[in-house]
């Protein structure tokens, strides 16, 4: 029989899957000399890989989980800082808290990366087509789950580089209340409350948060002469909520909801050193939700809405007041059943209604509103496949005019009883975002779809407290979607590749808590052969944390090697190549349990004061030191 077009492989050398067990058989002894007497096993459950619950030990793809305690042990106050620890994911930010920032995932762009907050689609439909990744704090989240490569054929258009799901806060089994406060560098102050409330069939939880900071200049003058020198600052306001009830042991409902308000100064290379820029964004996000369970099938309704406004303020001569609202309203209807033996099928309907809508008194902008509708339908098979497992997905979509059918295959096979060997195939597409395609003057209604294949195979480790999976990947994406500078106009530009190894580790030794990444890969341009912009070729990343007593102690460094970038000259309007010079920085923190209820929190980023640069020009932040304190009443 044939093999279905998404399913086929190019010739991908069986020689490629030897760096990953290499670097598997070295950590897997060490990890045997080292074990903790008392290790269990990791038990993590996962759903973002397939839909379905899955310990993380048991997913095809390469998954990892950023847990409530781990993010209290890094004290990061947003998800951009915390995500660049992770394998496959890098950073880069055009300031201080709360400019303009993107997470490359596999090399692939934010607009090729899909980003839910309990599922909700969270990708605009401006000419962006990104994310407002750097307003997203953490005190309102519970867990985060990152799912790497092509997962088109579960979730949709967006997913080339993979999945990031963000889950808020859950209430607890017991009522339990939290209120902490910090302070430190560039006059940042944070103060947050939370509490989480219920009864046996009603629970509640529900949390605010208020950050304020001076920040430092965003852009370094010596390198933009004409940009403001002046501190940017920023203030962020975050709530959520989250209500559920149970009808019976087999039916719940419940809302959650998120709600952002953030006030950024940023600047602007263009103006002079008297502008001043600024920009209003607000994030909201509901969902109602059923879930049900007769016998072996398991349903989920859900209707959801999410939007995000910004107000752009720029006195300068060049300047303009520009305003977008992009939007989406989602209702989807996603099943389980469970069949005999191990076998579990998933189905599932969504619609989508999108939307933009965008105002500018600048001369070199025209306003325009614009909606689609988009629709799919979807199908997936788990199944145990002798000692091993294996799962299939396919899906189609029909994005305004636009259809398209993606496919996953993947399986595993256990080598021993601690490593086992994960091979998939699988292809993705990313939709033109409205404002790609109607967006006055640079639009373009004959955009194609981005088209992806990737193919992958893996080795995991899993032996009582330790984990590690090596991954090698290869991904082709054709049709890149570009703004052409000869047109003045986006297009379909581009066709690039990027294949590589990732690999993750995490173990527990005794009190101590270990958590490593490290990235090989080549994201290039396969027409040109250049490494694609601002794009690593190695990034690194290692923590621990050690409890001893009452004190926490912690330790994380993260690293990128050089990365290609370009800018324009504001002298001669030219445009240079130039290189962004790799960077090892070191952070570390502390906290100390005075009493059952008061933890105090200490934290020195950037300890050795490393300057460096994730964009060219824009300044990262140097040396700083905060100190807190959380207290949580007990009930």
């Amino acid at each position: 029989m044939k093999t279905p077009a998404f399913f086929r492989c190019s010739n991908t050398p069986a020689r490629l899957a030897f760096p990953a067990l290499a670097a598997l058989s070295f950590v897997a002894s060490f990890g045997a000399l080292a074990q903790s007497p008392s290790a269990g096993t990791l038990g993590e459950v996962v759903v973002t890989a397939s839909r379905n619950d899955q310990l993380l030990g048991s997913t095809l793809l390469h998954t990892t989980v950023i847990s409530r305690q781990d993010i209290e042990r890094a004290q990061t106050d947003d998800l951009v800082t915390l995500l660049q620890r992770e394998a496959g994911l890098q950073r880069t930010q055009n300031g201080g808290l709360g400019t303009v920032s993107s997470v490359f995932m596999r090399g692939a762009p934010s607009l090729q990366t899909l980003v839910l907050i309990d599922g909700v689609p969270l990708n605009k439909q401006d000419a962006s087509g990104a994310v407002s990744l750097e307003h997203l704090m953490l005190d309102s989240v519970e867990r985060v789950e990152i799912v790497r490569g092509n997962v088109s054929a579960i979730y949709g258009s967006g997913a080339i580089g993979g999945v990031i799901q963000i889950f808020t806060r859950r209430a607890g089994v017991a009522p339990g209340a939290k209120v902490a406060f910090e302070s430190g560098a560039h006059g940042t102050r944070k103060l947050g409350a939370s509490v989480s409330a219920g009864g046996a069939d009603t629970t509640l939880n529900a949390g605010v948060t208020r950050l304020v900071s001076g920040g430092f200049s965003a852009i370094n003058p010596a390198q933009f002469s004409n940009a403001n020198p002046d501190a940017d600052g920023y203030r962020n306001t975050s709530a959520h909520l989250s209500l559920v009830h149970k009808l019976s042991k087999d039916q719940r409902f419940g809302l959650r909801a998120t709600r952002t308000d953030a006030d950024a100064a940023y600047d602007n290379a263009w103006g002079a050193p008297t502008d001043v820029q600024s920009a209003h964004t607000r994030l909201n996000q509901v969902a109602l939700f059923s879930d049900n369970t007769w016998g072996d099938w398991r349903s989920r309704l859900t209707w959801s809405e999410q939007s995000d406004t910004s107000d752009a303020h720029d006195n300068g001569a060049f300047g303009s007041n520009d305003a977008y609202l992009t939007r989406a309203r989602v209702l989807s209807w996603v099943n389980s059943v469970a069949l005999s033996g191990d076998w579990l099928a998933s189905t599932g309907l969504e619609w989508q209604q999108q939307h933009v809508d965008t105002r500018s008194d600048s001369v070199f902008a025209t306003p325009y509103q614009k909606d689609r509708l988009a629709r799919a339908a979807w199908a997936g098979l788990e199944a145990g496949l002798g000692r091993g497992n294996m799962q299939i997905n396919v899906r189609h979509d029909s994005v305004g005019e636009l259809g398209k059918n993606t496919g996953f295959l993947g399986f595993s096979h256990p080598l021993t009883d601690t490593v086992k060997i994960t091979a998939s195939a699988s292809t993705a597409f990313n939709a033109p975002p409205l404002g790609y395609l109607y967006a006055p003057g640079f639009g373009n209604t004959a955009l194609l779809p981005e088209r992806a294949r990737s193919h992958e195979v893996g080795l995991q480790y899993e032996r009582g407290r330790q984990w590690l999976r090596a991954t090698y990947f290869d991904t082709r994406v054709q049709d890149q979607l570009d703004y052409d500078f000869v047109t003045s106009k986006f297009q379909n530009l581009g066709l690039t590749r990027n294949d590589g190894l990732e690999v993750s580790y995490r173990a527990s030794y005794a009190s101590t808590e270990v958590r490593a990444s490290l990235t090989r890969q080549d994201p290039r341009n396969e027409l040109t052969g250049q490494r694609l912009g601002r794009r690593a070729q190695m990034l690194w990343s290692l923590g621990v944390t050690h409890t001893q007593g009452p004190w926490l102690l912690g330790a994380e460094v993260n690293g990128s090697a050089d990365r290609p970038d370009r800018y324009t000259d504001t002298n001669t309007f030219t445009t240079v190549d130039t290189t962004l010079t790799g960077y090892t920085v070191l952070d570390l923190s502390l906290a100390y349990r005075v009493s059952p209820t008061v933890q105090i929190k200490a934290r020195l980023d950037n300890v050795a004061d490393i300057s460096y640069q994730t964009v060219y020009g824009y300044n990262q932040q140097p040396r700083s030191a905060y100190v807190g304190l959380t207290w949580t009443p007990l009930f």
